[in-house]
């Protein structure tokens, strides 16, 4: 009969960033443990608090599947001899699996006679297998920043303080780092103690009993639950903050809500300035208007029930006072000189060892954000507001709030520079320059906001490239990867036409301009560099956006040094894949591509053309080659896709009518020059020889 089984790891505090991926991590090892051991069960559960790492099978079957194995032997004309005697092949064999000569099968394969040793093995008691498999599970785990405790060589997250096992009402026994596994468990740290749990199925309901709300589910929608409720009694709202509300259910086991207060003189001070404090550094959840503005309210997270409750609040009151009153300092010593003047300072603030200071980096955004604003010709008033900002948009890392508050960044520089009379599209663009910060975060709004960012960024993937640092695997510490995409992101969806080899040229040209720079690659190197490494973010962001992998392969092996060109082609290749004439282009292309794909020869001469159908079809091409052009230029690919495929008839009618490959040389090089012309004609959009023919739906 199947039992539900228990499994609870209890621990000293786990760092709430640490317990989501480990309770992942448990499910999917405990899944295929299960599988490996034969066995069955109805649904694996995990559940955690800061306490605690749970795992809960339900319906774990009593014992093994049994196991019916098949192993291969000798040749059965190698295991006996021509008198029917076994050889000591067979003896040897039989003996090595346990079975009497005589239960041995036959099998043939292929034209070969083997004989085979047929075994059951019988399955385990689960019981035995839960014993062996519970350390198993424990020291499978992984942590960011795994510690030892006491004597001990065991890692984990934190100390491991006690060990429950339950499988259906029977205590699984087993040891691991000193302990004895129990039926055991702790309540909440100050309001309960130690617990005995008789059933699995009693434990979610004797730990809630005892102020542990176990299931990390029904804890976070009781927080939320109740922050709602304050915020609205508090005549305001909490906006949404998944990441806030997922750290603070995995800081507490009980959670209580409650809603303080702090002095409107703070309110003067900008918005960020407010609430980074209170949700970075005090997890607090601040309240706004109805408007969107901040109210002199927050609302906290206690773990704990409701007795005292006034206590706890005027607690978090003063810490929060005393954060606010130091962000009001830091803020009223940063107004006392103009941002301008705060510029001078990057020069004692070190970027890169090799590529210099923070003040040497700003000279080389100038440069590139110069040479875009050329490339883009935004007009002198514009390009003079971009080269404003880029003068100013690292001021603000030398300022007493930025070096407080990291978090601050560019959201400083926005408001110091309007502090300081600075034209508003400036400081936006400060602020700006720094987005996306993060996966999902909004884009620049701004031409200038637009063009700096991507100035500031490229100089820093381009610049690591140069000086040998790339990123390895999963490690990324200059987030190369995430600044390489939003690079991608901000052209992609402004349709901006930049060359990715002239602004890596114009980069590293920049680099050489500095002395204190000390680059590794040369600026062939880093081209191609630069080339392999925005390939895999187009295709990251092309597949996200639903292409199929063909099309993207397709496209940007038709090069993609415009990305929004690239885009405009891949969208268009993708559009023409679901019409009935793709099979035509399709057709085209392979057959003209097949033959002449590994030929030398490019020029058509009119001479050589000897049939009626070779003269039309370079008629044809003749045309079709005046109206691609037309629709290149005017970057319509659907319609370049579309009138390519109408040539299909055309080359149809001249394969059924010549011999490609003709014995006069002068002719077979002409009719290949033709189909090699007429291939071309389309990879200026795709390579379509990356293109899955069966493929219907890209």
């Amino acid at each position: 009969m199947a039992k539900d089984f228990l499994f609870e790891i209890g621990t000293e505090e786990i760092p709430s960033r640490f317990i989501a991926p480990a309770l992942a991590e448990l499910k999917e090892i405990t899944v295929k443990a299960l599988e490996e051991n034969r066995l069955s069960y109805g649904k694996v559960n995990t559940y955690g608090t800061p306490r605690r790492l749970v795992l809960y099978i339900e319906a774990l079957a009593e014992e093994q599947d049994s196991l019916l194995r098949e192993v291969k032997g000798p040749a059965v004309k190698v295991a006996f001899t021509p008198e029917g005697e076994p050889t000591r092949a067979a003896v040897g064999f039989a003996k090595s699996q346990q079975v009497d000569i005589k239960d041995l099968v036959r099998r043939q394969v292929a034209t070969v006679e083997y004989l085979y040793a047929i075994k059951q093995e019988l399955g385990r008691p689960a019981y035995e297998v839960l014993t062996e498999l519970c350390p198993l599970l424990i020291s499978s785990l992984h942590f960011p920043k795994p510690m030892r405790w006491g004597d001990l060589e065991v890692r984990f997250a934190r100390p491991i303080r006690w060990l429950l096992a339950l499988w259906g009402g029977e205590t699984v026994n087993f040891s691991f780092a000193g302990l004895s596994s129990g039926k055991v468990t702790f309540g909440h740290r100050f309001l309960s103690g130690p617990l005995e749990v008789d059933s699995p199925k009693d434990y979610l309901a004797r730990l809630r009993s005892n102020y542990v709300i176990v299931d990390i589910d029904e804890r976070r929608q009781m927080i939320w639950q109740q922050i709602q409720n304050l915020a609205e009694q508090s005549g305001g709202v909490v906006e949404p903050d998944e990441d806030l509300l997922e750290e603070v259910c995995n800081l507490v086991e009980y959670p209580t809500a409650l809603c303080g207060s702090f002095e409107e003189k703070y309110l003067h001070l900008p918005k960020e300035v407010l609430i980074t404090p209170m949700r970075e550094h005090q997890r607090y959840f601040p309240v706004l208007d109805s408007e969107g503005r901040l109210m002199p309210k927050f609302i906290a997270v206690r773990n704990g029930i409701h007795k005292y409750l006034d206590t706890v609040r005027a607690g978090n009151e003063k810490v929060l006072r005393a954060r606010l009153a130091d962000a009001e300092f830091f803020f009223e010593e940063d107004l006392k000189t103009p941002l301008a003047d705060k510029v001078e300072g990057l020069k004692k603030v070190v970027y890169q060892e090799s590529l210099g200071t923070v003040h040497d980096k700003v000279k080389r955004v100038i440069k590139l954000a110069d040479y875009l604003s050329d490339l883009l010709i935004v007009g002198a008033a514009v390009k003079e507001q971009i080269m404003r900002a880029a003068v100013l948009c690292k001021a603000d890392l030398v300022t007493n709030m930025v070096y407080e508050f990291t978090e601050l960044q560019g959201i400083m520089g926005r408001e110091y520079a309007l502090k300081s009379g600075e034209e508003p599209v400036v400081a936006q663009a400060i602020f700006e320059h720094y987005l996306p910060r993060f996966a999902g975060d909004s884009l620049p709004e701004t031409l200038p906001g637009k063009i700096l960012a991507i100035a500031d960024k490229f100089d820093t993937v381009a610049g690591c490239f140069a000086i040998g640092i790339q990123p390895t695997g999963s490690q990324d510490p200059h987030a190369l990867r995430r600044q390489a995409l939003g690079i991608c992101h901000i052209i992609l969806s402004s349709g901006l036409k930049i060359s990715l080899s002239a602004l890596v040229t114009a980069a590293y040209a920049s680099y050489l301009e500095q002395e204190q720079v000390q680059l590794k690659l040369g600026l062939d190197e880093l081209l191609v560099e630069m080339w392999v490494f925005f390939q895999i973010r187009l295709k990251n962001i092309f597949s996200d956006c639903g292409l199929g992998y063909d099309t993207i392969d397709a496209v940007l092996a038709a090069g993609f040094d415009d990305f929004s060109d690239t885009w405009e082609r891949a969208r268009a290749l993708s559009q023409f894949r679901n019409e009935p004439a793709f099979s035509d282009l399709l057709t085209v292309f392979n057959r003209a591509n097949n033959l002449s794909k590994n030929v030398d020869v490019a020029e058509i001469k009119p001479e050589f053309l000897v049939d009626d159908s070779e003269r039309n079809l370079y008629d044809h091409f003749l045309a079709l080659k005046k109206q691609v052009a037309v629709e290149m230029d005017k970057k319509n690919y659907l319609g370049v896709l579309k009138a390519v495929a109408e040539i299909r008839e055309p080359l149809g009618k001249f394969f059924d009518s010549v011999m490609v490959m003709a014995e006069d040389t002068n002719i077979r090089d002409n009719r290949l020059a033709l189909l090699k012309s007429l291939a071309g004609l389309m990879q200026s959009v795709a390579d379509f020889s990356k293109i899955v023919e069966d493929k219907k739906v890209a």
